[in-house]
């Protein structure tokens, strides 16, 4: 029997959405976007329900490729499309309708449904754009329709999200949110506190960058699995997710056919008010477990490279989080293959980081990059690194 998709309602637009999302950030490369693979996921997630594709212009091609798989295969009236305002780069009236029009061309449609300020981390950022007249631009293109849906997406601290609510009529909002960031960034007050505005909210990083998925510590895994051997580590993350009322979509980046088949087979049966008191309780376990061996937050976004330095960041924070969760073996290992150290040109190391702080201006996390690459470099760069090199180099 097939079981059907799960659906949402927008009380805002009426909408019915997918309560999975498809997040295109990370489509599968190779050389720039995989537009073969790409294709393949998305026209099996609107096979299979999906309804919601998340994509944004600084996105590195995903617009375009997106754009180019809705327009070839006749998909674009059968899916609801978000994308994101680069308000950073807007510096004068103008420049809105410089990106968006942009972005209308890369995506080739006439209309965005769910357009949102992309990554506005408080009320100053949001001051700043209505300074140059981002609410009347916001009113002229919905009464154009070529906007239907106006929201913003938050990395930033509570207060200022609750803050952001009042400051604007937002139709929805996204917010980065999962079992482990309960209580982090607007965190699940901000989540009722949107809902109780009905608002929809649509949550990101619902698996922080993969790591409760393919990222989970051995004793984390375990409890899961004695928990319920059936539900893989991401089906139990995307699960606490919509057992609460207030989520709208869950969006997941998918890159493997594996990936999309669990998430959507999750999303087919994962209810509201589902997970028991037990369960609940082992969640609470496998977060304390988190809790001990992970380190840095880093959800592997990608919006601080690339270093001028040639320091591979979440590749370094992925392995030194590893040579806590998996073992110290495991995050050399690790460390080596993601910052190809035996390169004669001394490949992407912690050590090459020099400070000057130009990617902590760019982490949605906050995370003081320089502060835990050095970290990194102490951790896996002990003092027999530079002959263990040597060795291998020869």
């Amino acid at each position: 029997m097939i079981i059907p998709m799960q659906y949402r309602l927008d009380p805002k637009s009426g909408n019915k959405l997918s309560a999975l999302g498809f997040g295109c950030m990370r489509f599968p490369r190779g050389i720039g976007i995989d537009l073969a693979k790409s294709e393949k996921l998305v026209l099996e997630a609107v096979e299979r329900g999906v309804n919601y594709f998340d994509t944004a212009y600084i996105y590195g091609g995903s617009e375009d490729a997106l754009g180019e798989i809705l327009h070839k295969n006749s998909l674009r009236d059968k899916i609801y499309l978000a994308t994101k305002l680069p308000h950073g780069k807007c510096k004068s009236y103008g420049d809105f309708d410089k990106h968006f029009n942009e972005q209308l061309k890369r995506l080739r449609t006439d209309h965005i449904d769910y357009y949102l300020i992309h990554n506005l981390a408080d009320t100053d950022a949001w001051r700043a754009a209505v300074d140059i007249g981002i609410e009347k631009w916001i009113a002229e293109k919905k009464a154009s329709g070529q906007i239907r849906q106006i929201g913003f997406s938050f990395h930033g601290v509570q207060t200022e999200f609750l803050r952001l609510l009042d400051a604007y009529p937002w139709e929805f909002c996204q917010i980065q949110y999962n079992y482990m960031n309960e209580n982090y960034q607007a965190g699940r007050l901000g989540l009722q506190k949107a809902h109780e505005k009905g608002l929809p909210v649509v949550i990101m990083e619902p698996l922080l960058g993969g790591k409760l998925a393919s990222g989970v510590p051995k004793k984390a895994a375990k409890l899961l699995s004695e928990a319920s051997p059936d539900l893989t580590p991401a089906a139990w993350g995307l699960k606490w997710l919509w057992d609460q009322p207030e989520v709208s979509v869950v969006l997941s980046g998918m890159n493997a056919p594996e990936q999309l088949s669990d998430n959507i087979k999750t999303a087919e049966t994962a209810e509201i008010g589902t997970l028991t008191g037990g369960e609940l309780t082992v969640i609470d376990k496998v977060r304390a477990v988190f809790k001990e061996s992970y380190k840095v937050p880093c959800t592997g976004c990608n919006y601080c490279m690339p270093c001028p330095n040639r320091v591979n960041i979440p590749g370094c924070f992925a392995a030194y989080n590893a040579s806590y969760a998996n073992g110290f073996i495991t995050g050399v290992t690790q460390y080596m293959t993601s910052t190809n150290v035996l390169h004669s040109s001394g490949g992407l190391k912690a050590s090459n980081c020099v400070k000057c702080g130009l990617c902590e201006k760019k982490c949605p996390q906050h995370i003081e990059i320089s502060k835990e690459l050095a970290n990194v470099k102490k951790r896996l760069e002990p003092f027999w690194f530079s002959a263990l090199l040597k060795i291998a180099r020869r």
